[in-house]
């Protein structure tokens, strides 16, 4: 990949730009105490987003945005923690701690690095609201927000990744898809984007040991500021 072809570059988000399970588990503590297992709470919750993801994917459920997925699966993993008598207005907070997540100590100067040459945007499976919510409380510096909201469609549906290109008013193989989950990096260069793998291997709390690089991809880099180096800026 040579860094000219380049025009945009568009991020998966949870886990990539961000760590959810740092802040989801934050937030449960918050919420609901120290006695909750907020770690192992987060990781049940998270669990459920691709099941919930591919009711609407296969039609079983119309397009429902994520914080309505999340709404719902949360009352199955109260249920299963022994909270089901956490009350409604605590629940709702609870879906707001995805919200809240706190972006990857090498999230910002990589980003800012990558903004003074290409245009930024997230691909996330993420509603806008919830977008523009971690954009603002990070300060992220997108310049557009796309997604599985604005196309009515979840990764790894085709409809995604083209609706990058399409909007962005590019050609497929100028964008980059930048993930940190080789599913979503390979559903993209099925797609026809350029693709660039980064290095997560505290996503899951050590629970899961990823793969330090990802063969297929144009780039595996261990950083976004290494992500900036690679591409020259």
């Amino acid at each position: 990949m040579t860094a000219v072809d380049v025009r945009a570059l568009v991020f998966d988000v949870f886990g990539t730009v961000v760590d959810w399970r740092g802040g989801v588990a934050r937030e449960v503590r918050r919420l609901l105490g120290p006695s909750v297992d907020a770690a192992a709470l987060a990781d049940d919750w998270r669990e459920r987003y691709v099941p919930s993801m591919e009711q609407v994917r296969s039609g079983e459920l119309p397009w429902t945005p994520l914080d309505a997925l999340h709404r719902a699966s949360l009352s199955a993993v109260l249920a299963d923690a022994g909270l089901a008598s956490v009350p409604a207005e605590v629940r709702d907070e609870l879906v707001l701690a995805w919200h809240r997540l706190d972006p990857w100590p090498d999230v910002l100067p990589g980003l800012r690095r990558l903004a003074r040459s290409y245009v930024l945007a997230p691909l996330s499976n993420g509603n806008v609201a919830l977008q523009v919510d971690l954009a603002r409380r990070s300060g992220l510096p997108w310049d557009a927000v796309l997604g599985a909201e604005v196309v009515r469609h979840y990764k790894p549906d085709p409809e995604v990744y083209d609706s990058a290109a399409e909007l962005l008013g590019v050609p497929p193989s100028s964008v980059v898809m930048v993930a940190a989950h080789l599913d979503d990096l390979a559903a993209a260069r099925a797609r026809g984007l350029r693709t660039a793998y980064v290095h997560r291997p505290d996503e899951f709390g050590g629970r899961v040991v990823p793969p330090s690089s990802d063969p297929d991809a144009d780039l595996s880099v261990a950083s976004f500021e290494e992500l900036a180096e690679a591409l020259g800026v």
